[in-house]
C-alpha cells in the first residue's frame, strides 16, 4: 500500500511517537487525521512542533478513545489507520491499573469496531516490546511467550489479542508493530532518557532506579519509518512484528554514556522511589529484528551517540518542558 494522497488517521496523534509518525506521513503526501486526546485547554501537545504550510496540513479532531460514536466518527472514510493511543506510563500503572484497562482495552475495541464498521483497508495496532516481560531467549523473537509482569504490559497483551481476533474473526486486516524502547526530541521525562539527561545537564546527581536491566534503545525518526514499511507491505497483515536495533545497553552504561556526552560531573544514585516491584522489573529487552529486516528492507539510520547528541541538544533548547528532578509517573 502507497500512502500517498490515502486518508490515515493517528490515534495519540499528540504524543511524542505519534508526532513524528504525523510529521512522516505529511512528507510522503498522505491526508493526516490527528485525533487528540480531549482536554480543555485545546492542548494539540507535539503536533505544534510541526511546520505547516497550504500543502502539509492536518486535520485535528479531538475525542477519547473510550468514546465510541466518536471513534467511529473519526474513522469514517480512512483508508488507514495507526493506533498509537494509548496510556503508557508504567510506574502510573502500578497505581491506577483501570485507567489503563479503559484506554488500552476498551479504547482499542472501540478502534477495531469501527475500522470493522467502515470497511478500513489497514490498522497498525502499537503494542510494545513489554509484553515479553523478562525474556527466555535473547534476542527476543516474535514468537517469545508474552508475560504481563506490569498492568501496562497486560493491558497491551489484551489488546494485541483483541486485535488478533479482529483479524481471525471477521478479517480486519491488522499489522501489531512491538517497537522496543524508542527515545529522542520531544518524548517526556517519565521515560529513562530524558530523565537522565536532564538531571545531567541541570543538576548534581542523577538519580536513578534499577543499573542492571538493559534495553535496546531505537530513535524515534527510525520507529516512524519502521510503522510506515510495516504499513506498506501487504504480506505483513495479520502478522507481529518488532522494532528494534538488536543492541542492548545496561540503565548504568547509559547513565555514564549521557554523563560524559553532555560533560556532566553529576554522580549516579540509586532512589528506591525509581525501584519498580522486583517481580515486575524486566531485566533484558533486545530484538531480533530479522523478520522486520527481511520483511521491509528497514534497519536504524540512527547510531545511538548520534541520536542522544540530538536528544541532548532538544532538551537543551525546550528545557521549559521538564519538571527536572521530579519523578513523573
Amino acid at each position: 500500500m502507497i500512502l500517498k494522497d490515502k486518508s490515515v488517521l493517528v490515534t495519540g496523534a499528540e504524543g511524542f511517537i505519534g508526532s513524528h509518525l504525523v510529521e512522516k506521513l505529511l512528507s510522503l503526501g498522505a491526508n493526516v487525521t490527528a485525533m487528540v486526546k480531549n482536554n480543555f485547554k485545546e492542548d494539540v501537545g507535539f503536533l505544534s512542533s510541526i511546520p505547516m504550510n497550504e500543502e502539509n496540513k492536518i486535520n485535528i479532531c479531538m475525542a477519547d478513545l473510550n468514546d465510541y460514536d466518536a471513534v467511529k466518527e473519526i474513522t469514517k472514510n480512512k483508508d488507514v489507520i495507526f493506533h498509537l493511543g494509548a496510556e503508557i506510563s508504567i510506574p502510573y500503572s502500578y497505581k491506577h491499573p483501570r485507567t489503563f484497562v479503559n484506554t488500552n482495552i476498551n479504547g482499542t475495541l472501540n478502534v477495531l469496531m469501527a475500522a470493522k464498521e467502515h470497511l478500513v483497508k489497514r490498522i497498525v495496532i502499537m503494542s510494545t516490546s513489554e509484553v515479553y516481560g523478562t525474556p527466555d531467549t535473547v534476542p527476543i523473537k516474535e514468537t517469545h511467550t508474552l508475560k504481563g509482569q506490569s498492568p501496562y504490559s497486560a493491558t497491551k497483551i489484551a489488546a494485541e489479542k483483541l486485535a488478533e481476533s479482529f483479524h481471525l474473526s471477521y478479517g480486519l486486516p491488522i499489522v501489531i508493530v512491538r517497537p522496543f524502547n524508542t527515545y529522542g526530541p520531544r518524548q517526556s521525562s517519565r521515560a529513562i532518557i530524558p530523565t537522565l539527561i536532564t538531571q545531567a545537564l541541570f543538576k548534581d546527581k542523577i538519580l536513578v532506579g534499577n543499573t542492571k536491566p538493559t534495553r535496546d534503545f531505537n530513535f524515534v525518526e527510525d520507529i516512524a519509518e519502521g510503522l510506515v514499511k510495516v504499513c506498506e507491505k501487504d504480506e505483513l497483515i495479520g502478522e507481529v512484528i518488532n522494532i528494534g536495533t538488536g543492541k542492548e545497553i545496561s540503565i548504568g552504561e547509559l547513565a555514564e554514556k549521557i554523563i560524559k556526552l553532555t560533560g556532566s560531573r553529576a554522580a549516579i544514585e540509586t532512589e528506591n522511589l525509581r525501584l519498580r516491584p522486583e517481580k515486575s522489573e524486566i531485566m533484558r529487552l533486545c530484538a531480533d529484528n530479522s523478520k522486520m529486516r527481511d520483511k521491509t528492507g528497514w534497519t536504524p539510520k540512527t547510531d545511538f551517540e548520534t541520536g542522544l547528541k540530538k536528544t541532548i541538544d532538544w532538551i537543551k533548547e525546550n528545557p521549559n518542558h521538564f519538571k527536572i528532578g521530579v519523578y513523573q509517573i
